[in-house]
């Protein structure tokens, strides 16, 4: 009998420890990305307006995104390239920076506007994933999410990446973002995910400032 309570209280304590760190989780999610949105209100408006006058297209890009178990949701990025950027896809697939995975990155993209460089480096262009991380399709911190036609070349190691939330920032993000190889971000997701805590997240988000500010790996 003792031995069964005491199963049972580790049982419901870990269960109660998972709880109250994905309420904290949440409330920091919704509190940070509540107060971003208003307060870069004036600079997505002045990025909307260069993007639009640069060719007259779209202000932002929406792209179908694989979140968490394989979810399918929409997935915003202000637009930093041409109109038809996804149709002259496969004219550049053979410049791949990432021949060794699914991933496609391509340090001098032709397809990129000036304005898409700048925003780029700087990671603006990812700033309306924000939303998503409001409505809770994505979190602060957690794996990137992955296009759909990536997954789909997925194996079943590959696929441990998507046990999580999808999240602006982790750990490869703030080590070197698009220089590290897809099989050394996929070590890292699944590392973030087995030790995923409230204290990791704060240590990613500020790790994020300087990853930003430095553009290492951004292109």
């Amino acid at each position: 009998m003792r031995r069964a309570a005491r199963f049972q209280r580790k049982k419901y304590g870990r269960l109660a420890g998972r709880t109250a760190g994905a309420v904290a989780k949440r409330a920091l999610d919704v509190s940070v990305a509540l107060a971003l949105l208003i307060a870069l209100a004036p600079l997505f408006a002045i990025v909307a307006l260069l993007i639009k006058a640069t060719d007259g297209g779209p202000v932002l890009f929406w792209q179908t995104r694989v979140g968490r178990w394989g979810r399918e949701f929409r997935f915003p990025k202000f637009r930093s390239m041409v109109p038809n950027a996804e149709r002259l896809l496969t004219a550049i697939l053979d410049q791949n920076h990432h021949q060794s995975g699914v991933t496609f990155k391509l340090k001098r993209d032709p397809r990129v506007t000036w304005i898409g460089r700048l925003i780029r480096r700087a990671s603006i262009d990812e700033l309306p994933q924000l939303w998503c991380v409001l409505t809770g399709r994505m979190t602060l911190v957690g794996p990137r999410p992955a296009v759909v036609r990536e997954v789909a070349q997925y194996t079943p190691t590959e696929r441990r990446r998507l046990a999580a939330t999808p999240g602006l920032t982790c750990i490869w993000q703030v080590s070197g973002r698009g220089d590290i190889p897809f099989g050394r971000q996929v070590e890292m997701d699944i590392e973030y995910i087995q030790k995923q805590s409230l204290l990791l997240d704060l240590k990613l988000l500020v790790l994020t400032v300087p990853a930003v500010l430095f553009g290492r790996g951004a292109y």
